[in-house]
């Protein structure tokens, strides 16, 4: 199997960009691949510090494992990490790549831990891919009544692009352009910059990373592979398309208390949007 720094490259090549899902159980892992598996595409699977904690990070770990196993390209990345401790945990456990997100920190401290990853990754020799962040994105992948204070005023310039990578020494980068964790409540669709991202690409000279798709337009998202993001995250939409299966289900029968039976609705409709994403950010 491709390693995911094989991966990244061909989707770069390709012009188009991976899928990446955040789950918290084994339902929604299950049906993520099922997706990748309908669309003959590698996929990446995201747990953040919290998805960790709840779903166990040695848990997640083996079922990636047992799933290369059986032939499915799927690829484990720690979503955003907080602390250099946490990235070394992540490397360790043999994860295929780590986010060491420090862009509430000041830009120096930022890339003076960012380097620090990027060293014990390379220590390491597990081949993990350490990507950064910069620039504002929001916190928090939930509906939203209004967008994060002040966002579309730190998006991500390509100087302070081009001196985070060229002093850290990532492997990819996560630039805030426009897009945001988490989805308004009342609709509306962040406008992803579209020229910027092709900017900051040429610039940094390594993959870009497309932070917080949910709710972005089709059309932005059919065209950020094109112009150099290898990878899209996605989170929220994941998180509303299982509640509401559940929630039909439930509806559908309330005297139901059998897990896997009112917990199925929530999966078929995971596998519904993931396959969806994963042709939509491979032109398929």
């Amino acid at each position: 199997m491709q390693t995911l720094k094989e991966a990244v490259e061909a989707a770069w090549e390709g012009k188009i960009a991976l899928g990446h899902f955040n789950v918290s159980d084994s339902n929604q892992f299950n049906a993520v691949l099922a997706a990748a598996a309908a669309a003959g595409m590698p996929v990446l699977v995201g747990v953040s510090e919290g998805e960790r904690k709840f779903f166990g990070m040695r848990n997640i770990a083996a079922l990636v494992r047992a799933a290369r196993e059986a032939g499915v390209q799927v690829y484990l990345n720690a979503d955003h990490t907080y602390s250099l401790d946490g990235c070394k945990e992540v490397i360790d456990a043999g994860f295929d790549s780590v986010i060491f997100d420090g862009s509430h920190l000041p830009m120096e401290e930022n890339i003076a831990t960012a380097r620090n990853v990027v060293e014990y990754a390379r220590a390491s020799g597990k081949g993990t891919l350490v990507e950064g962040e910069i620039g504002r994105i929001g916190t928090s992948s939930k509906l939203l009544e209004v967008p994060p204070e002040d966002m579309d005023k730190d998006l991500t310039t390509v100087e302070e692009a081009a001196l985070f990578v060229r002093e850290s020494g990532v492997d990819m980068l996560a630039p805030a352009v426009g897009t945001m964790h988490g989805r308004l409540i009342g609709g509306g669709e962040p406008k992803i910059d579209l020229v910027r991202i092709e900017a900051i690409r040429s610039a940094v000279g390594i993959p870009l990373v497309l932070h917080g798709g949910s709710g972005s337009s089709d059309a932005d998202l059919a065209t950020v592979g094109k112009l150099g993001c290898s990878i899209v995250h996605i989170n929220t939409d994941i998180r509303i398309a299982y509640r509401k299966g559940i929630e039909a289900s439930l509806a559908a029968d309330a005297k139901e208390i059998a897990p896997y039976k009112f917990l199925a609705e929530g999966v078929t409709e995971v596998e519904k949007m993931t396959e969806k994403y994963i042709r939509l950010f491979a032109g398929m």
